[in-house]
C-alpha cells in the first residue's frame, strides 16, 4: 500500500485513540463511582474497556471505508464533521458522568450523543453499507449505556 492509502487509516486510528484516551482520562472509577448503587444487570467494570476498544476499532474502520467511498469534497467533510461531533459528545458524556459526578446531566447529554451515532450511520450508509454494520455495535452499546445511566440516576438521585 502507498503512503496515501495509509493516511486515512492512520488518521482514523489516531482520532479513535484520542477519543478513547480523553474519555479514559476523565473517567474516575474511584470512591464516588464505587459508592453508587448500580442495577444488578450492569456488566462487570472490566468489560467496559474491552467493549469500548472493540467499538472504537469498528467505528474507525467504518469511517475509513465510508470516507474512501464518498466523493471528494462536501460529502467527505460532512463525514469528518459528524465523526468529530460524535467524538466530542462521547468524551462529554464521560466528563459529565464521572468527572463532574452528574449522571443526571449525562442522561440528558446521552440523547444527542446517541443521535450523533444515528447520524453517522445514516451518513455512512450513503457511501458504504458495510459501515452501517460496523457502526451498529456502537449504537447498541450506547443504547445499553443509556438504560444503565437511567437506572443509576433512578437508584441514586438527587445529584449535586
Amino acid at each position: 500500500m502507498t503512503v496515501a492509502r495509509w493516511r486515512p487509516i492512520a488518521a482514523a486510528a489516531g482520532a479513535a485513540s484520542l477519543v478513547a484516551v480523553l474519555g479514559a482520562t476523565v473517567t474516575d472509577l474511584g470512591p464516588w463511582y464505587q459508592s453508587l448503587e448500580k442495577p444488578s444487570w450492569q456488566p462487570p467494570d472490566q468489560a467496559f474497556g474491552l467493549i469500548w476498544t472493540i467499538v472504537f476499532a469498528l467505528t474507525a474502520a467504518a469511517g475509513v471505508i465510508a470516507w474512501r467511498r464518498a466523493p471528494k469534497g462536501a460529502a467527505r467533510e460532512w463525514l469528518l464533521g459528524l465523526f468529530a461531533l460524535n467524538g466530542f459528545l462521547n468524551v462529554l458524556w464521560s466528563l459529565l458522568f464521572f468527572r463532574l459526578q452528574r449522571p443526571d446531566w449525562a442522561l440528558i447529554e446521552i440523547a444527542p450523543f446517541w443521535l450523533s451515532i444515528l447520524a453517522l450511520i445514516l451518513a455512512c450508509a450513503r457511501h458504504a453499507r458495510v459501515s452501517v454494520i460496523l457502526l451498529a455495535p456502537y449504537l447498541i452499546w450506547v443504547s445499553i449505556a443509556a438504560v444503565l445511566n437511567f437506572d443509576v440516576v433512578r437508584l441514586n438521585a438527587p445529584f449535586g
